[in-house]
């Protein structure tokens, strides 16, 4: 039987509701993929931010909850390929309800690559994190180097990708696991310091408490990391490898802000909360990855730069309608 062209394949996207989700689904209707996108359920029917995407007649949302096994065989019945993004992703709120992130993370993930099996071996893209590898032992970070759980959420990454690839191993499942480093970009979470630096500079706050400013991090654009995906998904040679996607360079906290503070022309002032710091030995205080492979394997780079990238974002988050969606004066776990 020939391929299926991109418009005749139904994809299923878990956490389409969120962050990179939703750019994601964005981006897989612009290549004219049909979209079957799985927002948490909720009593308000709310959609999370696809109610920010426009309408598209191959696009098609349905509410539940990956925990539910039940669910997730129903809503991967005839899809040609699942992108899994669905989970809890907040470091500080993992210390508060780590049972949450193992129900959420790993037996999420385990039910959705089951139901994958069991609805015809469907291809499955998994969603892992640079939070696996905790602080560098050396760098770049290629995918070989330890993972290293320093925190509860990284924990339950660990885990799940260590569930979903060892149903690849015994079981054929045809798995990718894509790992992304820091992404940025309109949309994201106000619990992550660039919106939330974004958000009280467009505010008119004009001191801003944070927490250690000294880690280093790789920030990819949310359209890259979207692409990524995607480059992934759509190469077979992907099949049972792990795959950084970053940007391969890397910027301190205290440097990004202050590129944040002269895009927005900004005289604000940074301050340190020790209520903001991550317990000890918890912090990941370096990331580089190294982006060779999924380079060798499918030819996919990231286009934005850091600047474009965050002036993008700076002018998304200043528009009123934007950025109203967002408590600037709660500190958000």
């Amino acid at each position: 039987m020939p391929a299926k062209n991109a418009n005749e394949k139904l994809v299923l996207v878990t956490g389409a509701d969120g962050f990179i989700g939703s750019h994601l689904v964005e981006e897989l209707l612009v290549r004219g993929y049909r979209v079957r996108a799985l927002s948490q359920y909720n009593s308000f029917n709310f959609w999370g931010w696809l109610e920010d995407i426009p309408v598209s007649k191959n696009l098609s949302v349905i509410s539940g909850d990956i925990r539910d096994p039940h669910l997730c065989r129903e809503i991967t019945r005839d899809v040609d390929l699942i992108f899994h993004l669905a989970a809890l992703i907040a470091i500080p709120y993992s210390y508060k309800a780590p049972d949450s992130y193992i129900d959420t993370n790993v037996r999420g993930t385990l039910n959705i690559c089951m139901a994958a099996m069991e609805n015809g071996n469907i291809r499955v893209i998994c969603t892992s994190t640079s939070e696996v590898y905790g602080t560098a032992i050396y760098v770049p970070i290629d995918e070989k180097h330890p993972k290293q759980p320093q925190s509860p959420y990284s924990a339950s990454k660990i885990a799940a990708d260590a569930v979903s690839m060892s149903l690849h191993n015994s079981f054929g499942l045809p798995l990718t696991i894509v790992r992304p480093f820091n992404t940025y970009g309109p949309r994201q979470s106000a619990r992550a310091i660039i919106p939330s630096i974004i958000i009280q500079i467009a505010n008119g706050k004009k001191v801003i408490k944070l927490g250690d400013l000294t880690p280093t991090r790789d920030f990819n654009y949310v359209k890259d990391t979207s692409s990524g995906f995607i480059a992934a998904a759509e190469n077979d040679s992907t099949i049972g490898r792990e795959l950084n996607l970053c940007s391969g360079k890397e910027i301190s906290m205290s440097d990004i802000l202050m590129m944040i503070k002269d895009i927005m022309q900004s005289d604000v002032e940074f301050v340190t909360d020790n209520a903001r710091l991550r317990p000890d030995k918890s912090e990941v205080f370096r990331l580089l990855g190294d982006n060779s492979l999924i380079r060798e394997l499918t030819g996919f780079s990231p286009v934005f730069s850091l600047k474009q990238g965050l002036e993008k974002t700076c002018e998304w988050f200043a528009r009123p309608n934007n950025i109203k969606k967002y408590k600037a004066d709660i500190f958000n776990l």
